[in-house]
């Protein structure tokens, strides 16, 4: 087996990484593999505490590997834009992107296998198919899937070369005095709640976002937010940082509601980009999800 790293999986220890992808083996096993040099990145031995980089090829013996197997599962699927080689699908919140070693099944994962088949990258393996970048199982919106492996290492390095634009809405909790500014702290691993991120965690890298205000509310403020840098939990945790937490993100300290929803009323709304074997540049921009409409009507002035 071949896999080829990208943004999804960069800065992950190749040993915590494998254990997602591979069934029935312990971690203590997968590390013995990984040392026995039956694993092999860019076509040298590792150690299984190293961290994956972008463009690394992970080269595996078949004989040691059972990958989990992946389902099509006839789930209801919202395409925005497609042609032969990508597609853009409007994924609803409460929906994880791609299945974990816990859950298999109701995935955005499940529901493109069964639309379109094997007509779907595979560089990130079965678990990933036509995956190019995460969106958290509660943030609704656009997601770009590959259909092959050529469409895959174009849009990938496009977004390398940030020749794309990601837009999100988010309320978050107060009053943002400033029309426009930047957050330029770097992220990093939380260091001692590994499923968190934080500002200069553990290896932590250059984050930056923009904010921009598009109207205060009661108590509470929407905002625009373009990613520059695509960091897990960027938004949540930027926003975070500045005393502004995404409304109901309890991961990030948002703390008591007065209008229930869904964790974190986030939404990708708004993408523009240069499918592969094209010139075109396409702009896609949807409306308000239903915990952007509920709250924003719940907090206007």
């Amino acid at each position: 087996m071949k896999l080829t790293i990208d943004e999804l999986n960069e800065d992950t220890r190749i040993d915590s990484y494998l254990a997602e992808i591979m069934q029935d083996l312990s971690r203590s096993k997968i590390q013995t593999i990984i040392k026995s040099g039956k694993c092999l990145v860019n076509t040298k031995e590792v150690k299984p505490s190293y961290c994956l980089k972008l463009g690394d090829t992970i080269e595996l013996e078949e004989t040691e590997i059972k990958p989990l197997e992946i389902l099509p599962e006839n789930l209801p699927l919202d395409i925005i834009w497609e042609n032969d080689d990508m597609a853009v699908i409007n994924k609803p919140s409460g929906m994880l992107t791609h299945p974990t070693p816990i859950e298999q099944n109701g995935t955005l994962v499940n529901a493109l296998l069964n639309h379109y088949g094997s007509n779907l990258s595979d560089i990130n393996g079965d678990m990933r198919r036509g995956i190019l970048h995460r969106l958290d199982r509660n943030t609704s919106g656009l997601i770009m899937i590959a259909k092959n492996n050529i469409a895959h290492e174009f849009l990938v390095n496009e977004m390398k070369e940030h020749n794309f634009c990601k837009k999100y809405l988010a309320v978050v909790r107060g009053i943002i005095e400033k029309d426009e500014f930047e957050i330029n702290t770097p992220i990093g691993r939380h260091p001692t709640q590994p499923h968190k991120m934080a500002v200069n965690g553990k290896g932590a890298k250059e984050s930056l976002t923009e904010v921009k205000v598009i109207e205060r509310l009661n108590g509470a403020t929407l905002v625009e937010l373009t990613l520059i840098t695509g960091r897990t939990h960027q938004i949540r945790v930027h926003m975070s940082s500045i005393g502004h937490p995404v409304y109901n993100d309890t991961l990030y300290g948002f703390g008591k509601v007065k209008i229930k929803t869904g964790e974190q009323v986030l939404q990708s709304y708004k993408l523009e980009f240069t499918p592969p074997n094209s010139n075109e540049r396409i702009c896609l921009e949807i409306p308000h999800d239903d915990k952007l409409t509920k709250v924003l009507t719940s907090l206007k002035f």
